[in-house]
């Protein structure tokens, strides 16, 4: 796959494509926030076996909230890689935010998309981050291929 050329998205598409992503977003924003719960539940049992010298070790819990690490994290793996097959990228799975590779004026660009937005509407150059999002133009929204 690293030999495939890269895909570009006009925003037609897209928005189209961040509306079917959408729930496999919250579903790894959802295994994200469980997973702190189990790693917290992980911290405080391994500070009870340090504090009791490592003589009251609680096998049964330990396995239990390691099972369950293990399967958020994978299910956290299993969305992102999804997400990534569309040729989207998860930039940020904590504030859930997407970037679709694009072209605005002929420059490789990155459509960018913030969970609880209700659309695309802001661009940010590939060597920018959220923080250089600019605008797109109401001209460009209309284009069915990547944005020229």
């Amino acid at each position: 796959m690293a030999d495939e050329a890269p895909k570009f998205f006009s925003l037609t598409e897209a928005e189209s494509l961040r509306t079917q992503l959408e729930p496999l977003l919250l579903e790894a924003i959802e295994a994200r926030r469980k997973i702190d719960k189990v790693d917290e539940q992980l911290e405080g049992l391994a500070e009870r076996i340090q504090q009791s010298g490592g003589m009251l070790v609680p096998y049964e819990h330990a396995t239990k909230w390691r099972r369950e690490h293990d399967h958020l994290a994978t299910a956290i793996e299993n969305a992102v890689e999804r997400i990534h097959a569309t040729g989207c990228v998860v930039k940020d799975i904590e504030i859930g935010l997407l970037d679709f590779p694009s072209r605005i004026d002929g420059q490789e660009v990155f459509l960018c998309w913030r969970l609880g937005e209700d659309r695309i509407r802001f661009y940010h150059r590939m060597d920018e981050g959220f923080a250089g999002r600019k605008p797109i133009d109401p001209r460009d929204a209309g284009h069915e291929s990547p944005i020229q």
